[in-house]
């Protein structure tokens, strides 16, 4: 049997897979990526893209060529509430930051804006660089169980197309496959929640609907008709893939009865009835069906054996986390092991990936179920629920129109529902205020004092722990972010015009310990400059204090002051958070 050797194996095509073997392909790690299918997904599957996402894309270089095939925000306007598409449209929700009082605040707390780009042209663009940069890629390989080796893990994998076995040495597996996941099985991971709670069906189709879609552009015609066969749960939906002529509805069907029989007629039908044209003849381009989950683990690794993406959370699209938190996963583990496998941190940094991590798995699947639960009083509203019959419901939203008290109730009551929907539609808290809390972040004594919604609102913050704010700084004729001055696998040191001795401290330490770790004075007269006043509103620590950020771009400690001795504190914080013994053990306090 042939026998490849490799530092890292990736096992999964999706996002989660693909960005791992693009970020350790980028930081001079050794790795293969193998997938048993012949390429990337062909299903449309996730779309939603968050800002954080296209903050990772940018720090790898190539967020403008995945901006190139997407769909900007400005046209996810809107969320549409109708009875169909080209029936009575009941409401409207400005999602993912389009209303004007969100859009200035996602536009200054990140470089980067919201797009819509499916699964079927974000895989190819992660999968296409990480061959670039080398990594080993290897389509059409079935994973077979793995074995714990004295050095790591040996994979057992075959060829599909000739038969053939081969053995894949590696220092670390990383399970990016899915959620039927062999990995996490075969690892036993810990989890909690059920699966398959809730059947669904998928119906891809090309068709010009921009008569119906220009004047409201959206990613999602959400498309009411309790009483009627479609989803047999009241309400199907139509999602946009490319404006104005694909298109993929999405539907549940009773789950006790089993799935439906996908035969082109019953999808025209479905399809007709959505969009109510009677006489539209669809292209029906494919068909799939699924189970909405409710599940993650509750710990996302053991021994040499990481699990990413879907392989630990799984739950339904609401909230458009899916991909998110999966390409976010990987990119929070994968300079955790480009950084072991040098030698630069010991093994003891990985678990830090479980402390941080886990908890996000749990906080987007509740989110994501509480906003499928969040239809319910949406229906309430309107007078409908499941003991009601057709012709009353029919009648119900008819009445909404009426002159009449009662009409008038309804259409508070309604209004009131589809604004609450913004926990949905724009959770930009959930999207961007992950904290972590591991051995990787030294915590300080600073208290939040953000009294704003976690959930909707994004609380920018240097505390350790949180992502670093974005601002606007400027390089004599340039203007970048400082989220363009972290990532790339470096530490990063920011400091104000009086940090100069940390700036000296940072230097020394790099070269003493070929440390990737960097060091900025952001001000007047520097190379960078707060010509507008924005990092000074941010930076949370004076002139003469430092933050150091991540490779991730997460804050792992902060000091208001300096030291006396700013090496030997450095070098102790840098020891802490790397686990790495051969640093100084004890530092001083800021």
């Amino acid at each position: 049997m042939n026998t490849l050797e490799t530092d890292v194996t990736v096992v999964g095509s999706g996002p989660a897979g693909s960005t791992m073997a693009l970020a350790l392909a980028s930081y001079g790690i050794k790795v293969t990526f193998i997938s048993r299918y012949r390429w990337t997904s062909p299903t449309l599957r996730a779309h939603i893209t968050n800002q954080r996402t296209m903050e990772i894309l940018r720090d790898f270089g190539i967020e403008q060529e995945a901006l190139a095939d997407a769909s900007p925000q400005s046209q996810m306007a809107n969320t549409v509430f109708c009875t169909s598409l080209a029936g009575q449209e009941l409401g409207r929700v400005q999602p993912w930051g389009n209303h004007p009082a969100r859009l200035a605040e996602y536009t200054m707390f990140s470089t980067t804006s919201m797009c819509d780009l499916p699964q079927t042209y974000m895989e190819p663009l992660l999968v296409s660089n990480a061959l670039k940069r080398g990594a080993d890629v290897r389509f059409n390989t079935f994973f077979q169980p793995f074995v714990e080796t004295s050095d790591g893990i040996s994979v057992q994998a075959e060829d599909r197309l000739t038969g053939a076995p081969f053995d894949i040495r590696a220092k670390y597996l990383v399970g990016a496959d899915g959620g039927n996941s062999l990995v996490a099985e075969q690892a036993g991971l810990s989890f909690e929640g059920a699966m398959g709670i809730v059947g669904s069906t998928n119906i891809e189709f090309e068709a010009d609907l921009s008569a119906l879609t220009v004047h409201r552009p959206s990613v999602l015609y959400c498309v009411i008709q309790p009483g009627s066969d479609v989803g047999g749960v009241g309400m199907g939906f139509l999602r946009m893939v490319r404006p104005w002529n694909k298109w993929l509805i999405v539907y549940g069907y009773d789950f006790d009865a089993g799935p439906p029989e996908m035969m082109d007629d019953y999808a025209t039908g479905i399809i007709r009835s959505l969009t109510g044209l009677p006489d539209l003849a669809p292209k029906i381009t494919g068909t799939s069906l699924w189970t909405v989950n409710n599940y993650w683990e509750t710990e996302l690794s053991k021994g040499c054996v990481f699990c990413v993406g879907d392989a630990v959370h799984r739950h339904p699209p609401t909230n458009g986390l899916g991909s998110n938190t999966s390409m976010q996963d990987s990119y929070n583990l994968a300079w955790k092991l480009a950084l072991v496998l040098k030698g630069t941190a010991a093994p003891a940094l990985l678990d830090s990936y479980n402390a941080e991590r886990a908890p996000v798995a749990a906080q987007i699947v509740s989110r994501a179920i509480r906003s499928i639960q969040e239809y319910g009083p949406i229906f309430g509203a309107l007078g409908l629920g499941p003991d009601v019959d057709k012709d009353a419901t029919t009648e119900s939203i008819a009445q909404l129109s009426d002159a009449s008290a009662k009409a008038h109730e309804r259409r508070e009551a309604f209004r009131n529902e589809l604004d609450a929907k913004s926990y949905e539609y724009n959770a930009h808290g959930v999207e961007m205020n992950q904290r972590y809390v591991s051995g990787a972040v030294i915590p300080d004594r600073i208290p939040n004092s953000s009294t704003r919604d976690a959930e909707l609102f994004h609380i920018p913050t240097t505390s350790p722990g949180a992502k670093l704010p974005h601002a606007w700084l400027e390089d004599k004729t340039n203007l970048l972010s400082t989220l363009d001055l972290v990532g790339q696998e470096e530490f990063t040191l920011l400091t104000g015009i009086e940090g100069e001795a940390c700036v000296d401290a940072a230097d020394t330490l790099a070269k003493r310990h070929k440390l990737p770790l960097s060091a900025y004075m952001i001000g007047r007269g520097q190379q960078y400059q707060d010509l507008y006043g924005d990092w000074q509103q941010l930076r949370e620590v004076r002139e003469v204090g430092c933050i150091l950020v991540r490779p991730d771009g997460y804050v792992a400690w902060r000091s208001t002051g300096i030291a006396s001795r700013p090496d030997e504190a450095l070098s102790a914080v840098l020891g802490e958070v790397l686990s790495q013994p051969t640093f100084v053990s004890t530092h001083e306090a800021a």
